[in-house]
């Protein structure tokens, strides 16, 4: 049995979800509410974060480790190119967008969401326990400072974070301009952390969230600012999730 523990709304969460997909594994989702989730997390691994896979009694924790050991275990489609060149390529983008995308994006969307705990509380709480929205609604004042404190989220930081999202997508845009994929002729690894982590712009339904039909304004400047650069994750989620 494969047990994947994660947060509905993160985006390093579905990295790990596409790749499951991806290679058609049947496993079992524990979705886990914020804040409360580190008595669970502990438990299972040396960090509080998430997502953690756990198969059998083997635990493995981040999306980057967890594709890793996904590919070893369950080659068949593999995300790593067997190429050792094309290897090193695909990891290298991968923690490109894992550090210079992945945690922006979290600071950008987090600054203007948690100013609206009735968009914000359904994506914290979707598909988990039952009493999950009556007490993440409880606490929710509390939770907002602790991630506004733990994620450095503030006016200054978000500015920070959009100007060096931007250069990020930038880079993207340019190379897929220019070609199909990040690495080689096939999509790797590297398109699935890229195009996942950058979901958030585009929304997708195959995401697995109840996307808001209404979004603060805020965030719709935000999204048409990148909205032209990010088309090509329309189209590797099309393709391939």
């Amino acid at each position: 049995m494969i047990t994947l523990y994660q947060f509905p709304i993160s985006h390093y969460c579905e990295k790990v979800r596409w790749s499951l997909d991806y290679k058609q594994l049947d496993y079992r989702v524990k979705n886990l509410l914020p804040g409360l989730h580190v008595m669970k997390t502990k438990k299972l691994a040396a960090h509080s974060f998430v997502p953690i896979l756990v198969v059998k009694n083997n635990v493995i924790q981040g999306s980057a480790h967890i594709i890793t050991y996904l590919d070893e275990n369950f080659p068949q489609p593999s995300l790593t190119p067997d190429d050792f060149q094309f290897k090193e390529q695909a990891l290298e983008w991968e923690r490109y967008v894992d550090k210079e995308i992945g945690p922006h994006i979290r600071r950008c969307f987090y600054h203007i969401l948690l100013q609206h705990p009735d968009i914000v509380i359904p994506f914290f709480t979707h598909n988990g326990p039952w009493y999950g929205k009556f007490l993440i609604r409880r606490i929710f004042p509390k939770l907002k400072n602790r991630m506004q404190l733990l994620m450095n989220i503030n006016e200054l930081s978000a500015r920070e974070s959009q100007q060096k999202m931007a250069v990020a997508i930038e880079r993207l845009h340019q190379h897929y301009q220019q070609h199909d994929f990040l690495v080689g002729n096939r999509f790797t690894r590297a398109d699935l952390a890229a195009a996942s982590l950058l979901a958030p712009f585009c929304m997708p339904e195959k995401y697995g969230l109840d996307w808001p039909e209404c979004l603060p304004v805020e965030l719709e400047d935000l999204i048409r600012q990148f909205q032209q650069r990010t088309d090509w994750v329309n189209d590797m989620y099309a393709q391939f999730r």
